[in-house]
C-alpha cells in the first residue's frame, strides 16, 4: 500500500512543527498523537488537540487517517490544551470536598457557630436526616466514579479544577451553614413534607444510579463511540423513552426533593443553578445524538419529558 505523509502545523502561527514520513494510511489519530509525542515529549497525547482546520473541532482518537478528507500528504493542525487531569481524579476531588465540608457544620465546630452550649446539637430530626441524605448522595457519586463511570474523554484542563471545586465545595458550605444553624426552622408541613421528600429523594437517587449503569454498559467493551441509549428491563431506565439525558432529570429531582425536605432558600438556589447547568449539558448531548444518528427517536426531549 502507499504510505501517507503527515505535516503538523501550529494552529496559530501555521509554523511547521513536524513532518511524519511513511505513516500507514490506516493509522488512527491516537497513533499520530503518539508519534508527535515522541518528537515533543512535553506535549503528551492528552494535551494535544489535532484538527483538520485551525478553527475546526478536534479529531477523535479513533478516526482513521485514510478516512479523512486528505490526500497522501495530510496537513493537520496542533493546539496545546495545557496541563490535563484525569476525570476520575477530578470527580474524586470535587465530591470528597462537599462530603467532609458538610460535617464541619453538622458537628457544630466551635469556629463556625461559637462556643455556646446551645449550639452543639440540633433539636430537629430533619437536620440529622439532611446530613444522611447529603452524605449518601456524595458517597454514591464517589462509588460511581470508581466503579461505574466510563469516560469517553480521559482528561480535562487542570485549570478548571479550581473553578469546579469552588462551585461544589462553596455551595456545600453554604447549604450546610444554614441547614445546621441553631436558628434553623424545620419544614412547615412537618413529617408529611419530610417523608414525601425522602421517598422522592431515594427514588431519584435510584434512578440516577440506574441510568449511569445503563450508560456504562454501552461502553462495556472499551468502545468510545457514541451509541443511542435505550430503556432496559430496569423501570428506572424507561425515562429514556421520553428524554435523552434522564441522569440529569433524576439529578435535578434529587435536589428538588432535598429542597422540599430542608425548606431552605440556599438549597433552592443551588437546585435552580443545577437545573440551568444540566439543561445546557442535556441540550448539547441531545444535539449530538441528533447529529450523529439519523434514526434517533424524534419524540425525545433533552431533560424534561414533552417540554424541554
Amino acid at each position: 500500500f502507499v504510505f501517507s505523509q503527515v505535516e503538523i502545523l501550529d494552529w496559530e502561527t501555521k509554523k511547521q512543527l513536524c513532518f511524519l514520513d511513511k505513516v500507514e494510511p490506516n493509522a488512527t489519530i491516537r497513533e499520530i498523537r503518539l508519534m508527535f509525542h515522541k518528537l515533543y515529549p512535553r506535549w503528551y497525547p492528552a494535551r494535544q488537540s489535532i484538527k483538520l482546520d485551525p478553527k475546526g473541532k478536534s479529531l477523535r482518537d479513533e478516526e482513521i487517517l485514510q478516512h479523512l478528507p486528505v490526500g497522501t500528504t495530510a496537513t493537520l493542525y496542533f493546539k496545546d490544551l495545557g496541563p490535563q487531569i484525569g476525570w476520575t481524579t477530578v470527580f474524586l476531588i470535587e465530591y470528597t470536598g462537599p462530603l467532609f465540608i458538610y460535617f464541619l457544620f453538622y458537628f457544630r465546630m466551635t469556629f463556625v457557630y461559637g462556643l455556646d452550649e446551645r449550639f452543639t446539637s440540633s433539636p430537629h430530626p430533619v437536620v440529622n436526616l439532611a446530613c444522611i441524605c447529603h452524605s449518601f448522595h456524595y458517597i454514591k457519586r464517589l462509588i460511581e466514579t470508581v466503579f461505574v463511570h466510563r469516560f469517553s474523554r480521559g482528561t480535562m484542563p487542570l485549570r478548571n479544577i479550581v473553578k469546579n471545586c469552588l462551585y461544589y465545595w462553596g455551595f456545600a458550605a453554604w447549604l450546610a451553614y444554614y441547614i445546621n444553624h441553631p436558628l434553623y426552622t424545620p419544614p412547615s408541613y412537618g413529617k408529611k413534607q419530610i417523608n414525601f421528600a425522602v421517598i422522592m429523594f431515594l427514588l431519584c437517587e435510584a434512578g440516577n444510579f440506574s441510568i449511569h449503569v445503563a450508560l456504562s454498559d454501552l461502553q462495556r467493551n472499551g468502545s468510545k463511540t457514541c451509541k443511542i441509549p435505550y430503556p432496559t428491563k430496569n423501570p428506572f431506565t424507561w425515562l429514556f423513552f421520553f428524554v435523552s439525558c434522564p441522569n440529569y432529570t433524576y439529578e435535578v429531582g434529587t435536589w428538588i426533593s432535598f429542597t422540599i425536605m430542608t425548606q431552605c432558600a440556599p438549597v433552592g438556589l443551588f437546585t435552580l443553578l443545577c437545573f440551568i447547568q444540566m439543561t445546557v449539558w442535556a441540550k448539547d448531548k441531545h444535539c449530538t445524538y441528533l447529529r450523529e444518528f439519523k434514526d434517533y427517536p424524534s419524540h425525545r426531549m433533552p431533560i424534561i419529558p414533552f417540554l424541554l
